[in-house]
């Protein structure tokens, strides 16, 4: 038998050092927190699984769990097929291919702060081009009044945000295709139609998985641009789970509520990713089998 190099795995260590430095041991130190009453620096008080009884019966967290699961399906069921659409009409090679990638990309480097900052400007009736432009349309458009007008000021800002990411993925997808399913479709009379549903859109299942995953754990997670735009107003209309979780440790310094509520926060998006995965798993092979 051929021996087995075991040093290959000192490679790897700087790697298991880094991760457990910046996840393992913070995630050790917020299940500590979250066991603990946390009375000041040197006194604390074991109280086991009361701060995860007490943050389940919350029902502001309820109230903002639900705003975030309603937030973050409105922005899968937009982006990923305005996302596709965008991919689908992006020129495929050349110069033109090149410039409209560069500028469909702008907008994912713009810092979330400052993508914050810019829909605060643009939504103002007085000095911002959206805000004058639907007050002169006699839609009586207020942000910061409005609940349902905060709501959607905030989705529109992450769709103008991220849908790009979306469609370089899909364009990636897209390019990765060879010619020979096009030239086969072509002699076969298929439509454009036809082409999406039965080639590209099958083609794509793998990007499309990774873009539905990234998508939804960062709008599950998404704290700074509405905090910027909004503050979470007007009441608590746009108060997602981050910005609860950020008043709960840092406003009100319940370090203990706070702790049980990150690993609940953390099971919850896991779960929910564990679901969506498999689903599209699911529709990727019963698609294989339809067309078997």
């Amino acid at each position: 038998m051929k021996p087995v190099n075991q040093k290959a795995w000192f490679l790897i260590l700087p790697v298991i050092v880094c991760v457990a430095f910046s996840a393992i041991l913070p995630l050790m130190t917020v299940v500590n927190y979250s066991v603990q009453d946390i009375i000041s620096p040197e006194r604390r008080v074991f109280v086991g699984t009361e701060w995860f009884a007490n943050v389940m019966r919350d029902e502001e967290l309820h109230a903002a769990l639900l705003r975030q699961l309603a937030f973050s399906f409105a922005v899968l069921l937009v982006e990923i097929p305005l996302g596709i659409a965008l991919a689908l009409c992006m020129p495929a090679a050349g110069w033109k291919s090149s410039a409209v990638l560069v500028t469909v990309a702008l907008s994912l480097l713009v810092p979330w702060n400052v993508v914050g900052t810019i829909w605060q400007i643009f939504g103002r009736a007085d000095i911002g081009l959206l805000g004058a432009a639907l007050q002169k349309m006699g839609i009586d458009y207020n942000y910061t009044g409005n609940a349902r007008h905060a709501w959607l000021t905030v989705l529109a800002m992450d769709v103008w945000h991220w849908t790009p990411l979306v469609a370089l993925l899909c364009f990636a997808g897209l390019r990765s295709i060879p010619d020979a399913y096009y030239q086969a479709a072509r002699i076969d009379g298929a439509s454009r139609l036809a082409v999406f549903r039965y080639i590209q859109l099958p083609k794509m299942r793998g990007v499309l998985m990774i873009a539905v995953l990234l998508r939804f754990m960062d709008s599950f997670m998404i704290y700074t641009e509405p905090f910027v735009l909004t503050g979470g107003g007007p009441g608590n209309a746009t108060t997602f789970l981050s910005q609860y979780l950020t008043q709960k440790a840092v406003g009100q310094f319940d370090l203990g509520p706070a702790a049980a509520f990150s690993l609940i926060y953390f099971l919850i998006i896991l779960l929910l990713c564990f679901v969506l995965y498999n689903w599209m798993q699911r529709v990727g092979t019963q698609a294989k089998e339809m067309q078997q």
